[in-house]
């Protein structure tokens, strides 16, 4: 790949702003080291005007979380003509919203787990009654949108009603509307996928995840020293690798997801394969340390990182640029 002007964009007001900067100076020392110029931006009111200064032949926005992950940053890139990694705006706003999301995952097949939608409700108390009646007493509780695991509470089924609720009102306290489900059995697998410069999407080797410093996949598990172990591939049978694959692409395609995502997945060993894994999340821009997950699984397929970040601004720099009619007159 020739050498390109990048800009790496980072930070704004999001809860996992700290991240998204780590995960930008990984990227920049690996294009630096690419022989790519790279400016490193905040993601902040003044952006536009410096993006326009600069002028990059490709922009990398690494800006995890609300109005870098959103779909925000992806329409302000489209105003500006500028080409970027990863997935447009629609796919962007999609994948951050978990309960659409789920809801067009449930209408093309993709398996999900049943789930409980709430907005702000004075009688958390009864809310809590009612998605037990629904989902069952063992409750996964999420903001409806943001990642990082923040705001995720598991409520267990020897837990009172009012802690289902406490953490129903700490998820409305980051959202506006929060996501319920019943507690899954299984593995938690996530499975990173990867465009071939055609755009052609492929699943790379899934990843097993075993949270060391917490009960789950939380805040700590994922980004302190120590705080989980990744295995890959998943020392799962290879039915379920394959299943689990699969599933992933599929997730992928149905949002219109470009260039990568990652997909966060329960597989229960128990079932037959094709009823084994239930899909609960996609990354649209996923961490990008070199230590994250999507580019453990890149280098566990051959790709390190230095060559996977080279890999992704060759594909939003080659992509074909929208083309854009040309208004048609009023008529007299």
């Amino acid at each position: 790949m020739k050498a390109l002007s990048v800009a790496v964009v980072c930070g704004g007001r999001s809860g996992e702003a700290a991240v998204s900067r780590v995960s930008a100076g990984a990227v920049a020392r690996a294009l630096e080291r690419g022989g790519h110029r790279v400016e490193t931006l905040e993601l902040d009111a003044g952006l536009a005007s410096r993006l326009l200064a600069l002028r990059p032949q490709v922009v990398f926005p690494v800006a995890h979380g609300r109005l870098g992950e959103d779909g925000c940053v992806q329409g302000l890139l489209e105003l500006l003509e500028l080409p970027y990694v990863g997935s447009g705006v629609l796919a962007s706003s999609l994948g951050f919203d978990k309960p659409l999301c789920k809801q067009l995952w449930r209408q093309t097949g993709i398996p999900v787990a049943p789930d409980l939608v709430v907005h702000a409700d004075p009688a958390l108390l009864s809310v809590a009654e009612r998605a037990r009646a629904r989902l069952g007493p063992a409750i996964a509780v999420k903001p409806g949108a943001g990642g990082s695991a923040l705001g995720v509470s598991l409520i267990s089924s020897n837990q009172p009603d009012q802690d289902l609720a406490d953490a129903i009102g700490r998820a409305l306290s980051l959202d506006p509307e929060v996501l319920l489900e019943p507690l899954l059995e299984g593995k938690e697998v996530t499975c990173a996928v990867l465009e071939d410069p055609v755009g052609c999407p492929r699943a790379l080797a899934p990843t097993l995840i075993l949270p060391q410093r917490g009960a789950f996949y939380d805040f700590v598990s994922k980004y302190a020293a120590g705080g989980s172990r990744h295995l890959c591939p998943a020392p799962l049978p290879a039915p379920l690798l394959a299943r689990v694959q699969d599933v992933a692409v599929r997730a992928h395609q149905a949002l219109g997801c470009r260039d990568l995502s990652r997909v966060d997945c329960f597989v229960d060993e128990r079932r037959a394969p094709e009823d084994a894994v239930t899909v609960l999340e996609i990354n649209t821009m996923p961490g990008m340390t070199s230590t994250s997950l999507f580019p453990e699984a890149a280098a566990a397929s051959g790709m390190d990182f230095d060559r996977l970040c080279d890999h992704l601004v060759g594909l939003a720099y080659r992509r074909p640029g929208v083309p854009v009619p040309e208004a048609e007159p009023m008529p007299d």
